[in-house]
């Protein structure tokens, strides 16, 4: 979220600095990459936005690309969504997305498919990215060639006020340990499952989640299966990423755990039998930023001059174009298109405590 914005506003000429603590804690690292509103289900205004951040997803690689050099890994290869009968298939929240597959379909979209699996739902339209090899890099490089500064090893202490309730300054550790005072009228809270730490108003807590990877071989797997807890996102390299637990009573606990790794495995063998004796390469673990709805806070802060873009539980990487836009734009004072302004309203950070129906 902090590159893709900073990324935004630096395209517009703004002056950005990203005070980053330690790089590798973000979310967007440790996420598989799935572009999936239509696979993981989702509904009302979080499907919308997922819905218009997808759409946008093309346009935003491009320009990340082209300022970067680098590729992002983008691959509109659909999802899967595999269900135990035709009657839980329909019955799901995006069913009509998607295109109904009987046991032979499903067969045909996923050889080798668990025996279990009896329908399901293609959603041709959602795919994944490559995040943790190529998306944040190249984000990152993007944000550089844009003139962006980044302060690596800074932990963000305390946001001060003018007395009046308005951001006047950043105080902020350096790497070296040394306190330091950054004067700034604007900024974005982006810090993932930490943003409560610097604001406890945020209803923000940690949901650990571990993943592993296997290398397959190349092409066999064509399309992302999205199976209850347990989901396989194939690269073009084929490498498979098999995620992912979700463990919100784990708090910060950092680790892999023998139980949640063979959550992992077991998951892995009823969905794709096959993939049991492909090698492991990687294990991991990290932590999603997630709200009482599992919908971010977007927008206006409750300091004025302070926006937030944290709490995308586990729609990071598929929200991080749309939210760029909507919050980026906010921040330099332009107007948004009506649909846009009534999705920064829906996610608003206080819709917690206000009452139903409350204007702005």
């Amino acid at each position: 979220m902090g590159l893709s914005i900073a990324h935004h506003l630096a395209r517009q000429g703004r002056a950005v600095r990203v005070l980053s603590r330690r790089r590798q804690e973000a979310a967007g690292f440790v996420a598989a990459g799935m572009l999936a509103p239509h696979a993981e289900g989702l509904e009302g205004p979080l499907l919308s936005l997922g819905q218009r951040s997808l759409a946008r997803i093309p346009a935003w690689v491009a320009a990340i690309e082209a300022d970067s050099g680098l590729s992002c890994g983008l691959r509109p290869c659909g999802i899967v969504v595999p269900f135990t009968t035709a009657e839980a298939r329909d019955a799901y929240a995006t069913a009509r997305w998607g295109q109904c597959l009987d046991r032979q379909g499903l067969e045909q979209e996923v050889p080798g498919i668990g025996h279990a699996w009896q329908a399901g739902l293609l959603f041709p339209q959602d795919g994944q990215i490559d995040n943790r090899r190529r998306l944040m890099r190249a984000l990152e490089r993007a944000c550089v060639e844009r003139g962006v500064r980044f302060d690596e090893g800074a932990e963000v202490l305390d946001l001060a006020t003018d007395g009046q309730g308005a951001l006047a300054a950043v105080r902020w550790r350096g790497a070296d340990g040394r306190p330091r005072e950054l004067p700034c009228e604007q900024a974005v809270l982006s810090g993932g499952a930490w943003s409560s730490q610097l604001l406890p108003q945020l209803p923000i807590a940690p949901v650990k989640g571990q993943m592993l990877s296997l290398q397959g071989p190349r092409n066999a797997l064509a399309r992302v299966i999205f199976g209850p807890g347990t989901y396989l996102v194939p690269r073009n390299d084929g490498l498979v990423v098999v995620g992912a637990t979700s463990e919100p009573e784990a708090g910060f606990s950092p680790g892999l755990t023998p139980a949640g790794q063979r959550q992992l495995e077991e998951g892995l063998a009823a969905l794709l039998p096959a993939a049991g004796s492909w090698p492991s390469m990687e294990r991991w673990w990290g932590f999603r930023p997630c709200t009482p709805d599992e919908a971010p806070l977007l927008g206006p802060g409750p300091l004025a001059g302070l926006w937030l873009a944290a709490g995308h539980h586990r729609n990071g990487v598929l929200l991080a174009a749309i939210t760029a836009a909507l919050v980026g734009e906010s921040l330099l004072g332009r107007a948004l298109p009506a649909e846009d302004q009534r999705l920064l309203e829906a996610f608003r950070w206080d819709r917690f405590s206000r009452p139903a129906g409350s204007a702005a």
